[in-house]
């Protein structure tokens, strides 16, 4: 079989790369046992490569590794862009490479976040709720606030409507929180295993893969 690592042609039961010596060992699904192997965890240059790479590929999956090192990345960039922002205040200039940036970012940002949930088999779509979920919890604390703000100023005889709107701020707020806390658990989420219905497994070679399935 040939090593997913490095190219190499090996004996067909081999355990481990005659070259670069990668074990060629994992279990299959009915528990037997066959030679395969595992590709090297995707490193962050890498990652970064493959964000911009598979810029509108919103189906096949994607690692763990693969998504948090872009979410890394995408981070540390914000954090220089906050530098600059402060530095732009005080000059009076135009931000626009932070603005060239957020736009460059936010569609490799939603595909990958698609093929990360396609990872531990869930539909792509659950991404939208990336989007969504914060700016319900921030209308919510918002709701929320002025529901309690406007019951001390103006209370009286709106005590019941100040009481509904307080309510229902706190459970927009506390739902959305909920909401993003499950995502994340999703995220950090070890992928299926081999062959799933969005594609093969992106932590083993494909071919071998294909010979799990059939063999």
């Amino acid at each position: 079989m040939k090593c997913p690592k490095c190219g190499s042609d090996n004996p067909t039961k081999a355990q481990f790369c005659g070259i670069c010596g990668v074990s060629l060992i994992v279990s299959t699904a009915n528990g037997t046992g066959t030679t395969a192997s595992e590709l090297p965890m995707v490193r962050f240059l890498q990652a970064v490569k493959l964000g911009f790479k598979n810029y509108f590929k919103f189906n096949g999956r994607a690692t763990r590794a693969e998504y948090w090192w872009w979410v890394l990345f995408c981070f540390l960039c914000f954090l220089g862009l906050i530098v600059l922002d402060v530095v732009d205040a005080i000059t009076g200039t135009i931000d626009l490479l932070g603005i060239l940036f957020q736009l460059a970012v936010v569609i490799p940002s939603i595909a990958l976040g698609a093929r990360r949930f396609h990872d531990i088999n869930r539909t792509g779509w659950w991404v939208l709720m990336w989007l969504g979920l914060p700016m319900i919890a921030v209308a919510g604390i918002g709701i929320l606030l002025a529901g309690s703000f406007s019951s001390a100023m103006f209370g009286g005889s709106n005590d019941k409507l100040w009481l509904i709107i307080t309510v229902l701020g706190f459970a927009m707020s506390i739902g959305a929180g909920i909401g993003i806390i499950v995502l994340i658990v999703w995220a950090i989420k070890q992928g299926d295993e081999g062959l799933n219905k969005y594609g093969p497994d992106p932590r083993q070679s494909t071919s071998q893969q294909t010979y799990n399935r059939t063999g």
